[in-house]
């Protein structure tokens, strides 16, 4: 690994030769339950037969042929459609690119566009990815600094706040958040907020930017969980559970607003690689195995067994769930790392949060089973006992 560039000094390291539904197979045979689907991406499952097949299919006729938008693909007629279908009527022109951050990029510049305003508003202890842009609007200073000066006219303002809401003028572009904040640890946003934020936008004429990079594609129990707040945002953006297990993002919104990318100038935002037809298979394939397996249907359900499981550990100060994002809040980092490395051990894959690493991630593929479940739930509880003493 000498020639691979590492952003920890700790990587896992593990070794991955073979992966299928939720489990992952190391050089050495041994299994893996993953349990946190390469950060909520394989949502159905690693290599799913259905996604595995639109891939070879795909790769049979063409791979890359020319920079976004100048032929017609069918990958990426069908997937815009298909997610036409799904959404609300403003959000109906889709922009696909190649990752979450790529996504934001694309937002960022769009709300700028279309209302002519600088000014953009986000959230402390928001993610939103790694590129200069997106790094702007992330909520956490000790990631920010190191790569400073970033984006002018940024305003962070607290979540869940309402009266943080008058940061919002008719200066601002955009306000981007996560409807729920992922890398805080599964911190969900009230209704009462949500809906002051989103009045607040339409007051003052500010685009509303939901990042459903984590929460899209039947995560939370819906679709996309801007449903379960009946709040429609006036860009959505996904990527991580959107193709399968292949790279593809997009910022979604409506033909109107969308077309103000094609003049002054012409070409407004442009990508060589975005929308691969070969990711947009994947992703079109994804899209049908949640729908024709009924996915979306028994996450809350699975979401209680691991709540009622692991409620029995008293090491767990607090489990936080958002259907199949759970955060279990444990004392500290130490305590949360010695749990971690013991599921590992213990064959269960979890990991902590970007921005609360007291809190132990679990958000595995849609497709777990109850039995899967409990195993998964016994070997944490004992993982917690052996760490902690208790």
């Amino acid at each position: 690994m000498t020639n691979l560039a590492q952003t920890s000094d700790s990587p896992l390291a593990i070794e991955i030769e073979y992966a299928e539904g939720i489990y992952l197979f190391d050089s050495s045979g041994k299994k893996y339950t993953d349990l946190i689907s390469g950060i909520s991406v394989s949502n159905t499952g690693h290599r799913h037969p259905a996604v595995v097949k639109a891939i070879k299919d795909q790769v049979d006729k063409y791979l890359h042929l020319m920079v976004y938008g100048e032929y017609i693909q069918s990958p990426q007629v069908q997937l815009a459609a298909t997610l036409a279908t799904l959404l609300p009527e403003k959000l109906n022109n889709c922009y696909f690119v190649n990752s979450g951050s790529e996504a934001v990029e694309g937002a960022l510049k769009l709300a700028k566009r279309y209302t002519g305003r600088k000014q953009i508003v986000a959230f402390k202890n928001a993610y939103h990815g790694s590129t200069h842009g997106a790094l702007s609007v992330i909520g956490n200073e000790d990631y920010q600094i190191p790569f400073s000066p970033l984006l002018p006219e940024i305003v962070h303002i607290e979540f869940n706040s309402i009266t943080g809401l008058e940061s919002i003028t008719n200066q601002t572009a955009c306000v981007i958040v996560e409807p729920i904040q992922g890398e805080a640890g599964i911190i969900a946003g009230t209704q009462a907020f949500l809906t002051a934020l989103r009045n607040r936008c339409t007051e003052t004429g500010t685009m509303l930017i939901f990042d459903e990079i984590q929460t899209g594609l039947g995560r939370t129990g819906t679709m996309f969980v801007f449903e379960k707040y009946k709040i429609i945002p006036d860009i959505l953006l996904l990527a991580k559970g959107l193709g399968g297990g292949m790279p593809i993002g997009a910022f979604i919104s409506s033909h109107e607003i969308m077309q103000t990318l094609t003049f002054n100038p012409v070409l407004g935002h442009i990508t060589t690689f975005g929308g691969h037809p070969v990711s947009c298979a994947a992703a079109l394939a994804n899209i049908e195995v949640i729908i024709q397996e009924k996915l979306i249907e028994s996450v809350e359900a699975k979401s209680r067994l691991f709540i009622q499981r692991l409620s029995k550990s008293k090491i767990i100060n607090e489990i936080r769930a958002a259907g199949l994002m759970l955060a279990l809040q444990l004392d500290n980092f130490k305590q949360a790392k010695a749990v971690i490395d013991n599921c590992i051990e213990n064959g269960i894959i979890t990991d902590w949060f970007l921005f609360n690493d007291s809190s132990i991630r679990i958000a595995p593929p849609l497709t777990i089973n109850m039995v899967q479940i409990e195993e998964s739930c016994q070997v944490i509880l004992e993982a917690l006992s052996r760490a902690t003493g208790k």
